[in-house]
């Protein structure tokens, strides 16, 4: 089954993760959020496995910059349209299993390990 990573390359935690990877054998590829875009499509389906309170990082200083009107009352299709115009709101990384059988948000290594150890 292929893996994808999904995320900015400057990202720390895409980092650790694609050192989690490469220290445990892992094949992967990683598609950047900045470089090779993202569609609608995807955020959709990526959304619907795992819910927009999960993939929104509010931690995020794109999230902290955004005007009060977008901050508030968040809702699905808000935050739906947010992601889109600024992919750095989506934590990440993002790893995908195939095509969306399972997704897995952020990085911690003993989640990795029981989701990814080959």
């Amino acid at each position: 089954m292929s893996i994808t990573v999904y995320g900015i390359k400057q990202c720390d935690s895409v980092k650790k993760a694609q050192k989690w990877f490469a220290q445990h054998g892992v094949e992967y590829q990683f598609h950047d959020f900045r470089s090779d875009g993202l569609s609608s499509e995807w955020l959709v389906q990526v959304e619907a496995k795992v819910g927009w309170e999960t993939l929104l990082n509010k931690r995020s200083t794109t999230f902290r910059e955004l005007d009060d009107a977008n901050k508030s009352a968040l809702t699905q299709a808000k935050a739906l349209q947010l992601m889109s115009q600024h992919p750095t709101l989506i934590k990440r990384p993002v790893v995908v299993h195939g095509e969306l059988e399972k997704v897995v948000v952020g990085f911690k290594a003993d989640h990795y390990e029981q989701e990814f150890k080959p």
